[in-house]
């Protein structure tokens, strides 16, 4: 009787659109229950000494929500506000009338660092986001949705970049829950290489190279975190990071700012859903999330499809990772999905 073959301790995986490899040490293996990460003290600032809670203190809000329902900033910060946006009162870009190109000798080149930078702050001081009610979520994606469309017909605004940053370990400057939105006139270097692969797969087979990985996934069913009518979560084949969640449309979409009311609805109960696993299951571990979609530059990406990144915060990229830009992960995303797919949220 031949012997089984034994599986080799490692594996390294492709991504298929970023086309980066992706280590998944399995011979160093952890089980899910491994990821809890200990709570670390956050720097507690009270509710009187919040910028986001003392709300006048801060920039001219832009946009305004009471309960699902638009106030007009023009009257004014209504006591019961729910959700709202303002410019980041220390911005990173500003706003320009023109773009300058300046030369240093024969290699550097600089531009005007025009761009757009605001904040989307829900009310609740202690709430995260798995914490949120679904309409309190839908009304985050509202203000996403509406500050796109209006900044994308702002002068040199080519990218708009939307991200959460939860956790001091994840880059959050306060820990009152905000989600920021900065545009640039340049496009994502990652993005960029996305665009580009879609296109020639788009090209050569007549199909989004989303919309294929995610049948794929649906048929097999190893990788899917939850999935509702609109949207699937899955932990992605070549994860970049433990526990890597991924959440797309099922129907064919290059541009977020296009979904549609119904469409917000559901993205709010699955993103509702993803986020208290996460929390539940890794104890609350810091994370990242941010936004793909195709670059509100003029021209047409109807190859590209939009989706959501959630990035929990498990680990700290060391020396090899910084020097390769290739990822090790521990924890097969077929487990990590597994793990997500049972805890009860």
């Amino acid at each position: 009787m031949k012997n089984k073959k034994k599986k080799f301790p490692s594996e390294i995986r492709y991504d298929v659109v970023s086309q980066d490899w992706v280590i998944v040490a399995t011979g160093r293996a952890k089980r899910p229950e491994a990821f809890k990460v200990e709570r670390k003290e956050e720097i507690a600032i009270s509710e009187k000494e919040c910028p986001f809670c003392n709300i006048d203190t801060q920039e001219k809000p832009i946009l305004i929500f009471e309960n699902g329902k638009i106030i007009s900033p023009k009257k004014g910060i209504p006591k019961n506000w729910t959700t709202i946006v303002i410019p980041n009162k220390y911005p990173a870009l500003l706003p320009a009338k023109k773009i300058e190109l300046e030369k240093e000798g024969k290699f550097y080149r600089k531009i005007t660092g025009a761009g757009y930078c605001e904040l989307v702050i829900p009310r609740d001081h202690y709430k995260n986001l798995h914490e949120l009610e679904v309409w309190q979520i839908k009304e985050i994606l509202d203000c996403y949705q509406k500050r796109y469309l209006s900044l994308m017909k702002k002068p040199f605004v080519n990218y708009i970049s939307i991200f959460h940053n939860s956790g001091k370990e994840a880059g959050a400057s306060q820990p009152h829950p905000h989600s920021q939105i900065i545009t640039t006139p340049l496009i994502d270097v990652d993005l960029k290489k996305a665009l580009t692969k879609s296109k020639a797969f788009y090209q050569k087979h007549k199909k989004c190279i989303y919309c294929e990985m995610n049948a794929w996934e649906m048929k097999v069913k190893k990788r899917i975190v939850v999935e509702n009518d609109d949207f699937l979560a899955l932990c992605p084949f070549a994860s970049k990071s433990a526990f890597q969640v991924i959440i797309s449309p099922k129907f064919h979409s290059p541009y977020f700012e296009k979904i549609t009311e119904k469409q917000k609805q559901s993205l709010a109960e699955i993103f509702s859903i993803v986020m208290k696993k996460i929390a539940k299951g890794l104890n609350c571990p810091p994370y990242n999330f941010y936004l793909h979609t195709a670059p509100c530059d003029g021209k047409k990406y109807p190859y590209y499809h939009w989706h959501f990144t959630i990035l929990p915060k498990l680990s700290i990229p060391a020396g090899f990772e910084l020097g390769t830009r290739m990822e090790i992960s521990v924890i097969e995303p077929e487990s990590a999905a597994q793990y997500l797919r049972e805890i009860e949220s």
